[in-house]
């Protein structure tokens, strides 16, 4: 959940300068909310900019019982909508306003989907969230916003928006906070609970940082180690880009499965923090996010570059640092994401806005991710630094675009690189690689090798490697590919055994059906996958449905047991019996090895072109307690579960293709 605001990038000569940004609304209100009554009491000032004629808005639930400019009534707006008429004006317009609600009741069941898809203010003893976009606070289309809040809640409650913690008193009379963000924003998302605050200070040089958790009651024991974590975390990040833009971090969690990182904190379910690996990755990445996306605002008319420098920076810097295998398994991870998307139905990278669903993840994370790989593999480490630093100091806490990061790399570089982001960003699909030819020719004791390498469509310009396997190991070329064919020769010392093309998977194209081991997600993002439900149960058919509801994207087609939709994915689902009673009618081979215990097995495979996803459950409460786990297993090729618990999993292991010499 990253907010934006407006700036932009002026680039004269050599020099980059940071344009100002432009005059943002001030909110100042105290707001007050009762968890249990569920309701919303609040008053205040709104300062917004001289400027044309708006609309004051504010969410249907609320009343304003007081909307004054200048101690005059402002005019409802005529056609129903809660709004108000703002006139233009050439000075300032201060607005003074007092409203009331009643909040809707937070729903602690929901799922992620249904989280990422909720924009409702919502309220309960266990959790209070007020997103922006909600409207729950009077707001001016257009005019971003900086505000000073402050929060009145019952004893026992505690909460938070982003921003710099002001003042804060907590006693039996109750918990009143102020906080101030001074820094054109675009919007205020309230979180409140019964949180127990834990809090450091961490020592940035000249500058202390604020770092708190903000946890409901059984994660306690976790916030030290949470602190820790945010400290290694600010203190890399701040000598590697530039400093800290904030004075505080909080760590809050919530009641419902949510991942938001805003502005100063970071908002993610308690049963997310719980899990053991969440300090070592997304921890890291919300932190980074206060850099880019809430430090530097992407330019949405012009695509959202931030989520997969993010991930690049964070997710995947972690695993380069793990060691050179963990990293080229989480770049095989996104080729083979990317390669289980029909083509035709990914989008180019600068349409990329935010995260709808599986495909626009794969392109707007992964994808962008790679490219800036590819991109420092391009222009070398110290340039990219470099480039990351000029952008940082050159568009704090303003919006910037794909083409004002160009602007940083070309000059961090003395490259130009206008060919290198104009095919990464404004073409879908991905480049096919093959060998098409290798020859190998002895001479006077030495060896050469001549590979032809080709590229179908429209040619991308690439740099492949290419990697030579001897007895005595790997001799790695590049080969400059800009059209249809090239051709590379090698001298060796050592008669060669075969050729790889690039072996470490560091470009993104589409992987060869041998580079990708079928996964699940191969099957639950593609929309003409079909479903068998084997058993002739009303029961099995309720608890598949309601299964594929939550795991596939879109609504799968049911087919009878005799159907053969060749080339299209097919979720076979019944007990292990039925199971192999139907394979055995499709006189399919026997299926993989993987352990047989547990109430329910999973698994992925490909035959004759076609991905099969089977299900076998031991019985329909079986199956329906794979609901909640399974969507998150997209990555797996298998899996064994005892009941909702993944007991093991696993990928079945790629195929490198190689030109072997006989």
């Amino acid at each position: 959940m990253l907010r934006v605001a407006c700036g932009i990038l002026l680039v004269l000569g050599a020099a980059l300068v940071e344009a100002a940004a432009p005059a943002a609304a001030h909110l100042d209100f105290v707001v007050a909310i009762d968890p249990v009554a569920r309701t919303l009491h609040a008053e205040g000032t709104l300062e917004v900019p001289p400027g044309p004629a708006a609309r004051v808005r504010l969410d249907p639930r609320f009343v304003a019982t007081a909307m004054l400019a200048n101690d005059k009534s402002l005019q409802r707006a005529p056609d129903g909508d809660n709004a108000w008429l703002l006139p233009a004006a050439a000075s300032p317009r201060r607005i003074a306003i007092r409203w009331q609600g009643t909040l809707d009741r937070l729903d602690p069941s929901i799922d992620h989907r249904d989280t990422l898809a909720a924009n409702a203010p919502t309220s309960r003893p266990e959790g209070t969230f007020l997103p922006a976009g909600a409207n729950w606070y009077p707001n001016v289309a257009g005019p971003l916003e900086t505000w000073r809040i402050t929060l009145s809640l019952p004893a026992g409650q505690r909460g938070l928006v982003p921003g710099r913690l002001l003042e804060e008193h907590d006693d039996a009379q109750g918990y009143r906070a102020t906080f101030e963000f001074a820094h054109p924003g675009e919007g205020i998302d309230l979180m409140a609970g019964p949180y127990t605050i834990t809090e450091r200070t961490v020592n940035l040089g000249e500058r202390n940082v604020r770092v708190r958790t903000y946890f409901t009651t059984g994660l306690e024991d976790l916030a030290d180690g949470y602190l820790a974590s945010t400290a290694e975390y600010l203190r890399l990040y701040d000598g590697w880009i530039g400093p800290y833009p904030y004075t505080g971090f909080s760590i809050v969690s919530s009641p419902t499965p949510t991942g938001f990182g805003m502005p100063t904190l970071t908002y993610l379910g308690a049963d997310v923090l719980r899990l053991p690996f969440i300090r070592a990755t997304s921890l890291g990445h919300e932190v980074l996010h206060n850099w880019w996306g809430n430090g530097v605002y992407p330019d949405y008319t012009r695509g959202n570059w931030s989520e997969g420098l993010t991930t690049f920076l964070a997710d995947y810097h972690y695993k380069e640092r793990e060691s050179p295998a963990a990293a080229r398994d989480m770049r095989l991870g996104w080729l083979r994401d990317f390669a289980a998307v029909p083509e035709g139905q990914d989008s180019t990278l600068v349409a990329f806005t935010a995260r709808t669903h599986g495909t626009s993840q794969i392109v707007g994370y992964h994808k962008a991710a790679m490219t800036f790989l590819m991109l420092r593999d391009l222009i070398g480490r110290d340039a990219f630094d470099r480039g990351l630093r000029e952008f940082w100091s050159a568009h704090r806490f303003t919006a910037a675009s794909w083409d004002d990061l160009r602007a940083a790399f070309e000059h961090a570089s003395s490259q130009d690189l206008g060919w290198f982001f104009s095919q990464w960003l404004t073409r879908t699909g991905a480049p096919r690689l093959r060998i098409e030819n290798a020859e190998r020719q002895e001479a006077t004791g030495r060896w050469q090798v001549r590979v032809t390498l080709a590229q179908d469509g429209t040619p991308y310009r690439l740099r492949v490697p290419v990697a030579i396997e001897t007895d005595r190991g790997t001799v790695t070329d590049f080969v400059e590919l800009a059209t249809s064919h090239a051709t590379i020769t090698l001298a060796l010392d050592e008669p060669p055994r075969a050729v790889v093309l690039d072996p470490e998977l560091r470009l993104f194209r589409r992987l060869g059906p041998e580079e990708v081991p079928p996964i699940l997600r191969d099957v639950t993002i593609n929309p003409a996958t079909s479903a068998i439900v084997l058993p002739l149960d009303r029961a099995w058919a309720e608890a598949a449905t309601a299964l594929f509801a939550k795991l596939i994207e879109g609504t799968p087609r049911i087919v009878d047991a005799d159907s053969n939709p060749a080339g299209t994915p097919l979720i076979v689902v019944g007990t292990p019996v039925d199971v192999e009673r139907y394979r055995a009618r499709r006189n399919l081979a026997a299926a993989p090895s993987i352990p047989s215990s547990g109430t329910a097995r999973v698994w992925v495979e490909r035959v004759d072109g076609t991905v099969f996803l089977f299900i076998t459950a031991r019985d329909p409460a079986a199956l329906s307690a794979l609901m909640r786990p399974l969507p998150h297993y997209g990555k797996q090729s298998w899996l064994t579960f005892e009941g909702a618990k993944p007991v093991e999993r696993g990928v079945w292991p790629p195929i490198a293709p190689r030109w072997r010499f006989d």
